[in-house]
């Protein structure tokens, strides 16, 4: 039986990087962050966030991203564009409507 463990996000940053998700998602960077590795819920039920530092830069588009889900969408989107998200894309189709942002490190992800 497989269970899903990490959603892993590689950047520059580990510790940057998780500190912005941790703003996004109002949960705490877990003890010993640093620039190459951190994680957010690694001691909670369901997977943990962790942000490794690669040589790397971002170079296409996200194949996989995560899809956030908002009372007030438009609130929300400005709240994370004033946290350093980063706005990409409108959309409304199929009778959805969401909004494409990029974190600091270029990873795309939606609100809807």
């Amino acid at each position: 039986m497989l269970t899903l463990a990490n959603i892993t996000f590689d950047c520059a940053d580990g510790a940057a990087l998780a500190d912005f998700w941790s703003r996004v998602l109002d949960r705490p960077v877990d003890d010993g962050a640093n620039e190459y590795f951190a994680t957010i819920g690694a001691g909670d039920p369901g997977p943990t966030l962790m942000f490794l530092k690669v040589a790397e830069p971002k170079s296409a588009k996200n194949r996989c991203h995560l899809d956030l889900s908002a009372d007030d969408r438009d609130a929300e989107v400005k709240r994370l564009l004033d946290l350093g998200a980063g706005y990409l894309a409108e959309h409304d189709e199929y009778g959805h409507q969401w909004v494409v942002l990029r974190d600091p490190a270029g990873n795309e992800f939606c609100v809807a």
